[in-house]
This record gives structure tokens, C-alpha cells and sequence, in this order.
């Protein structure tokens, strides 16, 4: 049979979208299920700030009249500008182990972008960078994060079978929290913290923290960000939201704030416990028992022995200075306290030597890898 493609249009399409990745890892150790509310929201154009400059369509193939794969075309007009680049983004991609189907999908949003003018497709990458991004290509038998895209080992076999080369690589790091914090790492921190007259900043109310600096944390990340692969500064909208979304409901014991001496944000580490079992437990869902298997992850003892550093970013003109050290100074113990035994990087770009060099100081294991893919639509 024929495969056959279908746009989403109602809002029971889109429920099989996000349905769809979820049947195909169901009862597989290593994939993390995405909060089924927060992708409806994520695909909702009146609820996600990100179509304010952002244009997409929502794809499933059948074959035999089952669904068989699905797959998001994105354009990010506002990175399109950043980088003067005319690029058709793929996202949200899931396929069968069918040439044909990886084929049709791709083959829909290239038509859909040469529509639009585009001149190359690249991912799989989501709206902003707060999205998950990069298909994995190295560490299939590890545990997946929140944060981050699990696939089976022969999805990018088959976007190199259609033509696609490699974009950019992101790595990734099991850090392992050590028993004390390095000499080495305490002097530096304790040297940039005279030097420059740098505070670090704690606080115990996600109202207050929101107030006070949840503008400049996101100011300060598209400032310290704006540099990397496919990056677009967020809106004030998506500030707004972000701010609304996420300050309130993290252990503030494991966000850290880094001023300088006339209380401007210079520095920031935002890290909560793995929500990856939670998330495999509750099957991606708040209802009926998700809330309790999400809220035992981030609140109770019984925590999970892993953790995720979720944002580190530090103004551009004190990178490299010292003022990471001085983040994990204060983060080490907490982590100690809580009985954490290491730490997930998340992805982060392998040319970004500032990031990787933060590590230095601590036992580290590169365990996984992703890509971004690209290729010239015919």
C-alpha cells in the first residue's frame, strides 16, 4: 500500500501526533515521554509566544490506514533573519523502520518550505531553543532526559540514506558530583569572587525570584546564547511566560544567582532532579497519578539519584573568568545534601569549548551524542 500523508487540522489530530510517539517507545527503558499538556500547548499557535514569529504545519503518514509516522515543518523567521539563512526546520520527527515513510515525511515539508521560499531543510529541531533538538546518534542504551529527543539507532541512518549531512553535534555528559569540591575549583571561585566583587544570590520564594530577577534570567540568556547554533532571542512574550511557567515550581536550593556589586545579574545555574523515571512512570500525563509520581521527583527525599542542568549562562564579557566555579561552589554541597550522585549536562554544542571546560575539575563521561542534520531542497 501506498503511504499516504495527512495535515493535522483538528485538535483530534493532534492528539494522535503527540499519541504517536508514545505508542512507538511504549514500554522502552530508555525514552522519556514528554508531558502530554505541555506539547498541546507547545502546538497550540494561540498559546505558544513562538508563532509570533513562527509559521508551521503538523504532518502524519499512514500505510494501510495505520499511522506509521509523524513529523512537524517549522520556519523560525527570526533565526532565518539572525543567521541570513532560508532554512525549513523538521521537528517532532518519529518514523517506522519504512524507507518509504522517512522518505514521504521529509519529502512533505520539503514541499511545504520550497513553497515558502526556503532553499534547505536542517534538524530535527523544534521552534526555539527551548525545545528539544538533535537526533541522537551515539548512546541508544542510555536513560534519556526531560529536556531531550530519544530515537531508535536507525532514524539517522535513514536521513543519510535521503541526502542529509551533519549540521552540528551536540554532546552530552554524566558529571559525577564529587565528595568535596575541587582544590583547584575552590580557589578559582574564591579568586573571582574578590576580584570581581561578585555575590551569590539564594533565594527561598519562586515569587520573589521571578520579581526580582526572572526578566534579567532571560535577558541574560539570550545575551549569553545569542552566539550559538540556531538561536533566536526570545520575545518579551516568551519571557512572560517562561517567567509564569517554571520560577515558581523549582527547588530554589538548586538555582543559583551570581550578581555583581550593584545586584546585576552577571551569572545564573538552574538545575532540579531528573524527572526522566517520573515521566516513564506516569506515561507523560498529569492524570490520574502523574502529578504524584512528578511531584515525589522534585519535592520528597525519595528523590532520584540523578539531577539535570537545565541553563548555565554567564554574561559574555565574564565567561572564562572563573564565575562558572563560583556557581558550582555553591551548588556542590547542596547537591551533596540532597543525595544526588551525578548530574546530566543536557546537550551542549561540541565546538562550545567555554561550556566543556567548566567540567575540567570533575569525573566526566561523554555518554551521548545527537545531531542536527541539513540537506538542499531539490
Amino acid at each position: 500500500m501506498a503511504i499516504t500523508i495527512q495535515k493535522i487540522s483538528t485538535k483530534g489530530d493532534l492528539k494522535r501526533f503527540i499519541r504517536f510517539n508514545y505508542q512507538m517507545y511504549k514500554g522502552n527503558p530508555y525514552s522519556v515521554p514528554d508531558l502530554y499538556d505541555d506539547m498541546l500547548n507547545t502546538f497550540n499557535k494561540r498559546k505558544n509566544p513562538a508563532f509570533e514569529f513562527c509559521e508551521a504545519d503538523y504532518f502524519m503518514a499512514f500505510k494501510d490506514g495505520k499511522p506509521v509516522g509523524r513529523v512537524a515543518a517549522i520556519i523560525n523567521r527570526r533565526a532565518n533573519e539572525k543567521w541570513d539563512i532560508k532554512h525549513v526546520r523538521f521537528g517532532w520527527i518519529d518514523y517506522i523502520d519504512d524507507h518509504e515513510v522517512s522518505e514521504a515525511l521529509i519529502q512533505t515539508v520539503e514541499r511545504w518550505g520550497r513553497e515558502r521560499g526556503m532553499t534547505h531543510i536542517a534538524g530535527p529541531l523544534g521552534f526555539t531553543d527551548l525545545d528539544a533538538e538533535g537526533m541522537l546518534v551515539e548512546g541508544f542504551d542510555q536513560l534519556s532526559t526531560m529536556a531531550t529527543i530519544y530515537n531508535y539507532p536507525y532514524y539517522p541512518e535513514h536521513l543519510e540514506r535521503l541526502g542529509f549531512v551533519k549540521d552540528a553535534d551536540w554532546v552530552e555528559y554524566q558529571i559525577f558530583i564529587p565528595e568535596a569540591i575541587p582544590d583547584k575549583h575552590k580557589r578559582i571561585s574564591d579568586l573571582v569572587q574578590r576580584k570581581y566583587n561578585l555575590k551569590v544570590k539564594k533565594y527561598t520564594s519562586g515569587k520573589k525570584i521571578a520579581r526580582d530577577y526572572g526578566q534579567a534570567i532571560f535577558e541574560l540568556m539570550n545575551e549569553a546564547y545569542s552566539p550559538l547554533y540556531g538561536f533566536s532571542p526570545l520575545t518579551q512574550r516568551q519571557i512572560d511566560q517562561y517567567v509564569k511557567m517554571y520560577l515558581p515550581i523549582l527547588d530554589l536550593r538548586m538555582v543559583t544567582l551570581i550578581t555583581d556589586a550593584d545586584d546585576q545579574l552577571v551569572g545564573f545555574g538552574i538545575s532540579m532532579p531528573s524527572l526522566a523515571e517520573a515521566l516513564q512512570k506516569s506515561h507523560g500525563r498529569l492524570l490520574p497519578f502523574g502529578w504524584y509520581y512528578l511531584l515525589k521527583a522534585l519535592f520528597m527525599k525519595r528523590r532520584a539519584k540523578m539531577l539535570d542542568l537545565l541553563i548555565v549562562a554567564v554574561k559574555p564579557e565574564y565567561q572564562n573568568k572563573g564565575v562558572n566555579a563560583l556557581l558550582f561552589s555553591d551548588l556542590i554541597p547542596i547537591y551533596q545534601k540532597l543525595g544526588f550522585i551525578f548530574a546530566e549536562s543536557n546537550p551542549e554544542l561540541e565546538l562550545n569549548g567555554k561550556v566543556q571546560a567548566q567540567w575540567d575539575y570533575f569525573e566526566t563521561r561523554q555518554h551521548k551524542r545527537r545531531r542536527s542534520f541539513i540537506k538542499e531542497i531539490e
